[in-house]
């Protein structure tokens, strides 16, 4: 195996995140990737920075409006300071104006030039801030997803893609639950454009909706999560068992929710309910969004795993027995997620 990751994903320091109607400090910083990079380095993987290509890959799955807000949203916030007005440390919003369709329905540009109307529309909740080096962050993690892709359609069997920010929040046109561009999705756009029909299998503690979201009524593209029940947990709105896909998609999107407190037997219920699905649809490839928040001492973790339930998943992989990327999700208890990722690649590699 290989593995990717760029420096410039280390920028994005986020200060804060609202939680309970407070604002806390933020989970997702970055001694997550250095914790990562040491158990790839005691794992003997080889760590590859990715190419730079551009917003070309992102575009595949994101709409260029939405990607443009990224892009341009900390210069824009920073021009509206002046006398008496003070914008704060990050950009978040102070507005939601409805919620995004489902389904394959797609919103247009935001129909006001104002940034504060504009972040209400692509942010889509206080947990992604915009500092002023996020969208290269952004950016370049989703690259490493990509390059993971890259060498996996190349002939790799497997490649490791450290993706931090983390994406399967993130919808085609709205950032949410610390994640800005959709790295799961972006890969699987990109190995199904070569293998034609590809699996996305979402391990972590909450349902991939920005993932199931994009898909939705696509037939080449099957969406498989385990997550806890989104009943009393993140993101609520999305993740339960009804959700089978809309149109052509029907069939093509199952959803295994947990009930809180599961520990790595029911864990292992449900991920053997989601290989026969996978195997059932018979894709070319593999996507695994590999999140370490499902662990029994994570901070914002309902559910009860040791590590033995990641190297469990990862002798599922080698079953499964294909081309497989790897792209990293949650995970905020940064002792745990070092082991987590070498339990991990223990059972993929046997």
């Amino acid at each position: 195996m290989q593995a990717f990751f760029a420096p410039e994903q280390l920028l994005h320091t986020p200060q804060q995140f609202m939680r309970l109607g407070r604002l806390m400090p933020a989970a997702d910083l970055p001694d997550r990737a250095a914790a990562l990079q040491s158990a790839l380095q005691a794992c003997g993987v080889p760590v590859h920075e990715p190419a730079d290509p551009g917003r070309a890959p992102l575009e595949a799955v994101h709409a260029p409006h939405y990607l443009d807000y990224l892009e341009t949203a900390w210069e824009r916030w920073q021009a509206l300071r002046r006398p008496g007005v003070e914008p704060g440390i990050e950009v978040l919003p102070n507005l939601a104006p409805y919620p995004v369709p489902s389904g394959g329905s797609r919103r247009g540009p935001c129909p006001s030039p104002s940034l504060v109307a504009q972040t209400g529309y692509y942010l889509g909740d206080l947990s992604c801030p915009i500092g002023a080096p996020s969208w290269r962050a952004i950016l370049r993690s989703a690259h490493s997803a990509v390059a993971a892709a890259d060498a996996v359609i190349a002939g790799a069997p497997s490649a490791y893609a450290l993706c931090r920010p983390s994406g399967h929040h993130a919808h085609r046109d709205r950032a949410s639950g610390f994640c800005f561009v959709n790295n799961n999705a972006c890969a699987a756009a990109r190995l199904q454009a070569h293998f034609g029909r590809v699996a996305v299998l979402d391990v972590d503690a909450h349902h991939g909706d920005g993932t199931q979201n994009i898909f939705y009524d696509r037939t080449e593209v099957m969406t498989v999560s385990t997550h806890a029940d989104p009943g009393q947990y993140f993101p609520f709105y999305t993740g339960y068992a009804e959700e089978r896909g809309i149109g052509a998609g029907i069939g093509c999107n199952l959803n295994l929710p947990l009930a809180h407190g599961s520990g790595n037997g029911e864990f292992l219920q449900a991920l053997a309910v989601a290989a026969q699905a996978i195997e059932h649809f018979a894709p070319r490839a593999l996507v695994l969004a590999l999140g370490f928040d499902t662990y029994k001492d994570d901070p914002i973790s309902v559910l009860k795993l040791d590590f033995e339930a990641y190297r469990a998943t990862g002798r599922l992989v080698r079953r499964l027995g294909l081309p497989t990327v790897v792209v990293q999700e949650g995970g905020y208890m940064v002792e745990a997620i070092g082991p987590g990722l070498s339990a991990f690649l223990e059972g993929l590699h046997g």
